[in-house]
């Protein structure tokens, strides 16, 4: 089986020669759900942005399907955020003031999909993720989890093959945690929809995801198979 991603010693260096990224290298293949772990400035964003196109590294290179991130054109990259990869983060980004289908239905817009689609796919997917009671609610009306579920269809919305999730969990309660955390292993499992999360939750990550790969000043210190041997 080939790589789904593959990163080769990608180093990411900023202003004054600081290093996010030192010489990180692994492989990741279709269906697996990866948890990136770490302290707060160990490089786990930094990486998930790299593999989500939204920046190039200073060095090394990244497969993503057989294609060299480091090979494309500004409306190449545009077409692997749009299709290849759906980005869950943080604090959700949902638009304050249109509803869960609309939030949903702009992602579909951006991917191409007729005017007259647009929001039976949304609704769609919103059911996928449990919210077919709360299509036409606006984020202020939901709560933290459920934006954060609108969050994941947007980012399923056009079918991606990979899913990056940025600290999905950061700003929801323990238990709600959980139950976002849940729902993606059972993504995961059902769909095969290959997932690469960062998190700071270890522990609760620990038992729902296959892998986990733990950075430290920007460089691999562990990476560990669930049940399995570094």
């Amino acid at each position: 089986m080939h790589p789904i991603i593959e990163c080769r010693n990608i180093s990411k260096l900023y202003k004054n020669n600081v290093a996010a990224l030192q010489g990180i290298s692994f492989k990741i293949f279709p269906g697996d759900f990866v948890a990136i772990v770490g302290r707060s400035g160990s490089g786990k964003s930094t990486l998930l942005n790299l593999i989500g196109g939204l920046d190039v590294p200073s060095a090394g290179t990244i497969d993503i399907l057989g294609k060299k991130l480091n090979s494309m054109n500004s409306a190449s990259l545009a077409r692997h955020r749009r299709f290849t990869v759906g980005m869950i983060f943080q604090s959700f980004n949902l638009i304050p003031y249109r509803t869960a289908v609309e939030n949903v239905e702009l992602a579909l817009l951006f991917g191409g999909v007729a005017k007259s689609e647009r929001t039976q796919k949304a609704m769609d997917v919103l059911e996928t993720v449990g919210l077919q009671d709360r299509l036409h609610h606006k984020p202020g009306e939901l709560s933290g989890g459920e934006q954060q579920r609108v969050a994941i269809a947007r980012a399923l919305a056009n079918q991606p093959k990979i899913l990056l999730a940025d600290e999905p969990t950061g700003n929801l309660d323990s238990k709600t945690a959980a139950n976002i955390l849940a729902f993606l292993s059972e993504l995961n499992r059902i769909q095969k929809i290959t997932i690469l999360m960062v998190t700071h939750e270890a522990a609760t990550a620990k038992k729902k995801t296959q892998r986990m790969i733990q950075l430290l000043d920007g460089r691999i210190i562990q990476d560990k198979i669930r049940g399995g041997k570094s």
